[in-house]
């Protein structure tokens, strides 16, 4: 066999072999996995970045949470809603996520009951509605319209932030305040708050 023709021959079976692998990826998509993923201690300290981050969250909680059972406000189990939760800081930050925590806390603690928020009202509503208008259910067992317990204390809180950058150094401050309001009489029975500070330098 003469030259040329070996090399004629290589170069068509090259192609074939292209041809045949281009074929086989239209059919068979390669899938890679280009990062490892593992899992983290939930309650690790995270310090990926400065801002609002979840441990963060979790020392806010854990010192609300506290300092509310150590004032033995809650005798005899009351009734508390959640009003409002103001996020004043230049980040998005999910507030309720925050009071969800608390909320969780202080519900296993059993010396207190919490009544639906002002954000969760309106499935209330709807579900008394449809046991109540639909027609479909025995009237002794549906839920009586003007049964709900209203809150004897409301919890509104703020998350404020202030932030100061140089050419090499980020700080950040943040604040979160909570109080707990007498409805009927308007009084603040309850108040504290967090501070947090994070820097980082490039």
């Amino acid at each position: 066999m003469t030259h040329l023709k070996r090399k004629a021959l290589l170069l068509a079976l090259v192609a074939g072999t292209l041809t045949l692998a281009g074929c086989q990826n239209l059919s068979s998509p390669v899938i890679r996995f280009d990062r490892q993923v593992n899992y983290g201690d939930a309650k690790g300290v995270e310090l990926v970045t400065n801002e609002f981050g979840s441990t963060d969250l979790q020392m806010i909680a854990e010192k609300m949470t506290g300092s509310l059972l150590e004032t033995g406000i809650f005798q005899g189990r009351p009734t508390v809603t959640i009003s409002t939760v103001k996020n004043k800081t230049s980040e998005y930050i999910d507030t309720t996520n925050v009071m969800n925590s608390i909320q969780t806390t202080l519900v296993k603690s059993g010396k207190v009951r919490f009544t639906r928020s002002i954000n969760e009202m309106q499935a209330g509503v709807d579900e008394l509605q449809r046991q109540n208008q639909s027609g479909l259910y025995k009237q002794n067992t549906t839920a009586k319209v003007g049964q709900m317990t209203a809150a004897k204390y409301s919890l509104e809180g703020e998350l404020t932030s202030i932030v100061k950058q140089s050419a090499s150094t980020k700080d950040v401050f943040y604040k979160f305040t909570l109080k707990l309001f007498d409805v009927q009489e308007g009084t603040i029975e309850w108040q504290d708050e967090k501070e947090i500070r994070k820097t980082s330098s490039r």
